[in-house]
């Protein structure tokens, strides 16, 4: 899945002391971006016309660590009901396509998305494994897919014209985590865990690259794994300051769950995939002095959107709420501006330069945005809140 992009030219506020319930990371928090003054509205000018066209969001929906691919689905559908709200004259249809996140099942989702010819946009895939799998299907058929959240660095070396990512990718993350965890967290021993998906193990190589001699113990899990025993008896004698787990929720929060039950005392640092309320629910005791780090910006200042998003969802926006909700605007733009089809609306991706509100978004040749920023998140009250920005 799922290292975060952009150039971010946004006020904030002045910094100030976190004194949570989470463990200290010897920083202040950072303060929370506001969205800039001129973040593309997706309700455009309301003077909209096109013919009917549709768009897609394609990932997992009920699938394992479903919670993120619905973060990212009411994000873009929150876009296209503004859209569509304030447009009379021009109708968005997002269709929504459940992948389960798995690369078996996505080739066929994927298949069935291009073989609908009205579809010209597609928001997705949002993990790396099921883009690995799926993505030759959208290159062939010329139908531009802008993914939320997939961070494998492979993804943009595969002279896919149709791929771009709205985050930077894990050769970004990976670093900027090492920095954290050494530098903020003062860790001199840190063992790296992953799981088998691509967005795992690209990660973790990434992390122990930057980690060197400091990433003192390495070992391996698998996807749907609830017994974690002898990889908690081996980090136990290893004796490290913190555990970096490289894969998602479902399996880190049993996991966390084991260590912290163990005795370990080592500090427990996630990822983005790892970044949601489903592992603070199911990684009991253990979730109160975890950390993440994620290539994803705060939404705590994006009071517009967080907003529309609670009132719409009844809900906070998740892990890469925001980010999709840029990346469907961007689509609406694209058909606000008279793409009427899959070649037109990939032009108007290919080109564009605009603000959203958690980045500037320009792409290069490989779909990649120039400038990154990674930040770190922590758990305070039960709840997922920022803690600072790694730089």
């Amino acid at each position: 899945m799922l290292a975060a992009a952009g150039a971010i030219s946004l006020s904030a506020c002045a910094a100030r002391t976190d004194s949570g319930s989470g463990g200290d990371s010897g920083a202040p928090q950072a303060a929370a971006p506001s969205a800039a003054a001129n973040a593309a509205d997706p309700a455009g000018d309301g003077k909209a016309q096109c013919s009917p066209v549709s768009i897609a969001y394609a990932g997992t929906i009920n699938g394992a660590n479903a919670a993120l691919g619905q973060n990212i689905l009411k994000g873009a559908k929150l876009a296209v009901d503004q859209h569509n709200k304030a447009n009379p004259g021009c109708q968005v249809k997002l269709e929504q396509f459940d992948t389960e996140g798995t690369p078996d099942k996505a080739p066929g989702i994927v298949t069935q998305i291009a073989n609908t010819q009205n579809i010209i946009g597609v928001i997705g895939l949002p993990f790396s494994g099921e883009s690995k799998a799926a993505g030759n299907i959208f290159n062939s058929a010329g139908l531009v897919a802008v993914s939320p959240s997939a961070t494998n660095p492979s993804l943009a070396q595969n002279g896919w014209k149709t791929f771009f990512r709205a985050l930077g990718n894990d050769n970004t993350q990976g670093p900027a985590a090492a920095k954290f965890i050494t530098d903020e967290l003062k860790a001199s021993k840190v063992c790296v865990i992953e799981d088998d998906s691509e967005y795992g193990t690209g990660l973790a190589a990434s992390i122990t690259k930057a980690l060197g001699a400091k990433a003192t113990c390495q070992d391996k899990v698998k996807t749907k794994q609830t017994d974690f025993s002898a990889v908690v008896n081996k980090i136990k004698g290893e004796k490290p300051d913190a555990v970096f787990y490289s894969g998602y929720y479902q399996e880190a929060a049993p996991f966390a769950q084991q260590l912290n039950d163990a005795g370990v005392a080592a500090k427990f640092v996630g990822p983005d995939g790892v970044k949601d309320d489903q592992f603070v629910k199911g990684a009991g005791d253990a979730a109160a002095t975890s950390y993440f780090t994620c290539p994803c910006v705060p939404a705590d200042q994006f009071t517009k959107f967080t907003d529309a998003y609670k009132a719409a969802t009844g809900t906070d926006p998740g892990t890469y709420s925001p980010e999709a909700y840029d990346v469907a605007t961007i689509l609406v733009k694209g058909i606000d501006a008279g793409k009427k089809d899959r070649a037109g609306l990939l032009d108007f991706v290919k080109n564009y330069d605009g603000q959203g509100i958690t980045k500037h978004f320009k792409w290069d040749a490989h779909g990649e945005l120039a400038a990154t920023t990674v930040w770190t998140y922590k758990v305070e009250n039960g709840k997922i809140v920022r803690n600072t920005e790694i730089k």
